[in-house]
């Protein structure tokens, strides 16, 4: 009973990504008029834009990623037990807020540009504007290397180093090695990372709506909301959840090669091999390849975002009202809190119901959610509202539509579909370390369901699961697409208020909030580096 429970619930909170692709089904010749219409007017450039950043991105965070990963894992340098940790920092600083803080501290009238043009009699702009396609491709970069960083790192670090230690003894140069040994082994790890990256930059609307980019997000965005077309929107998010389903794909398809890549045996020799040594020049630069992407992704952008909340708190016009940043705050953490523990429930309950269990509906059913996590928020949005849509007018005097539109029970539902899958990834990791002879004994010894969960499987998890809580929470924190779209009337996130302040050129009132949504990210990222660590 309770699994058929758990399935339909899967499947009824897989309804958003599913109702996009029936969207198809159901367009007539009105429908197919605006799809010839926008193939022929806005979806060339929405294809263009959105093509140049996944090519531009996905080159960067592999040469980024891949070139930091094998520092670290590899070699012994000035720093290295420093960069090992700090690597990850810019995972706590979501894109859109990185080009708040790049945008105020690069732009024409900007005190940089205004002083350096003051010391040395410049004219003119002193470089381009940070806006532009470019500029949204190298901020990508230093947001996102990371994933490429972290399994890169990993799979390197547990099976590549005594195999470049044999290479070494056999007499091959540093170089070789590298090439020819350590990145082969780390191409399913690098493949991985890099389709993570370009989901989140498929998904992205923050950054290319502030930048003026036509991408696909920015696109469902306009149809919805500004055109009030919801056709244009469900063909524009059907097209996208497509491109996003063949990198998920993709992503998958690399975890699978994973294991080739990491050896569980290897791993307690793996600290024992010699790390190559490097001296002068080269030490120095992998230090400084180390400390670049820190620099640049993390520290300046916080201290710029600082030095604006400090220069904005000394002087009288402060526009941001505090009482007003403490009920977005508290609207923030509340929505973030009430996610995180209803998709952490939700995933320790699927866990426990698939743990040695045969079936095919509920696994069926599990996959399908996960499947929330690859779907770009402005999609999700759509996916929500329409079959609110079919709901009214089967039922117009029902009244349930209401429940679910514009109000926190509908974004609620929003961030358990796209959340739920981190925290099932996190309860899963948990409960492979658990033999499933533990539960036999239990069951044994007379305890029964109810117990082993909560006196057995409980403590066991209490890692996985306060993992599970922390991941749901910070990336709910900084969803933005979703949030602008299903909020509430009248109440704001952090993330959204954000957005709004820097879209009308606020930078400095939109720091204050930038500025929180990063110290939350931070304790979780602090937490994966210690445990990485260990």
């Amino acid at each position: 009973m309770m699994r058929a429970l758990l399935a339909a619930l899967c499947l009824l909170l897989a309804l958003p990504v599913l109702a996009v692709l029936a969207a198809w089904f159901s367009f007539d010749a009105a429908a197919w008029h605006v799809l010839r219409e926008q193939a022929r007017t806005v979806l060339p450039g929405y294809v263009l834009q959105s093509t140049l950043l996944v090519l531009g991105t996905g080159a960067g965070v592999v040469l980024l990623g891949t070139a930091t990963a094998a520092a670290v894992a590899l070699a012994q340098f000035p720093g290295r037990r420093f960069f090992e940790w700090a690597l990850l920092l810019p995972l706590a600083i979501p894109a859109y807020v990185l080009a708040y803080a790049w945008t105020d501290a690069l732009q024409f009238a900007g005190p940089l540009q205004t002083g350096l043009r003051k010391a040395f009699g410049w004219r003119g702009a002193l470089w381009p504007d940070v806006r532009s396609l470019p500029g949204a491709v190298l901020l990508f970069v230093l947001c996102l290397y990371p994933y490429v960083y972290l399994l890169t790192r990993a799979a390197l670090g547990e099976r590549a180093v005594r195999l470049i230690e044999a290479a070494r003894l056999l007499g091959a140069p540093l170089g070789r090695r590298v090439r020819e040994v350590a990145l082969p082994m780390a191409r399913p790890a690098i493949a991985a990372g890099t389709a993570l990256a370009l989901m989140e930059v498929l998904a992205d609307y923050g950054v290319g709506s502030y930048f003026g980019l036509t991408t696909f997000s920015t696109g469902i965005y306009k149809a919805w909301l500004v055109l009030d077309d919801r056709v244009a929107a469900a063909q524009l998010a059907s097209l996208l959840l497509l491109v996003v389903a063949v990198v998920l794909a993709a992503e998958r398809a690399a975890q699978r090669r994973l294991r080739w890549a990491a050896s569980r045996a290897d791993a307690p020799h793996a600290a024992d091999a010699r790390l190559a040594p490097l001296t002068g020049a080269a030490a120095w630069g992998a230090t400084a390849l180390c400390a670049l992407p820190v620099l640049l992704g993390f520290a300046l952008p916080v201290l710029w975002l600082a030095r604006l909340v400090w220069v904005q708190a000394r002087t009288s016009e402060f526009g941001l009202p505090l009482e007003r940043f403490a009920q977005w705050s508290a609207t923030s953490l509340r929505l973030a809190a009430l996610a995180a523990l209803g998709a952490t429930l939700l995933a320790w309950a699927l866990g426990h119901a698939l743990r040695g269990r045969r079936g095919r509906v509920l696994p069926l059913a599990a996959r399908t959610l996960s499947l929330g996590y690859a779907v770009p928020g402005a999609v999700l949005a759509v996916g929500v509202l329409i079959p609110l849509g079919w709901l009214q007018r089967l039922w117009p005097d029902s009244g349930a539509a209401a429940l679910f539109t514009g109000t926190a029970a509908g974004l609620l539902t929003a961030y358990l579909v796209r959340f739920t899958a981190v925290a099932m990834q996190s309860i899963e990791s948990g409960y492979a370390r658990v033999p499933a002879s533990v539960d036999e004994t239990a069951k044994l010894l007379g305890a029964g369901p109810r117990r082993v969960l909560l006196a057995l499987h409980l403590p066991l998890l209490r890692r996985s699961l306060l993992a599970a809580l922390l991941l749901v929470f910070v990336d709910v924190m900084k969803e933005l697409p979703a949030t602008l779209v299903l909020r509430p009337f009248g109440s704001d996130t952090l993330a959204v208020v954000a957005y709004n302040l820097a879209r009308d050129e606020r930078l400095a009132e939109a720091a204050l909030p930038s500025l929180a949504m990063v110290a939350v990210g931070l304790l979780p990222l602090l937490l994966l580096s210690r445990a990485m660590r260990r």
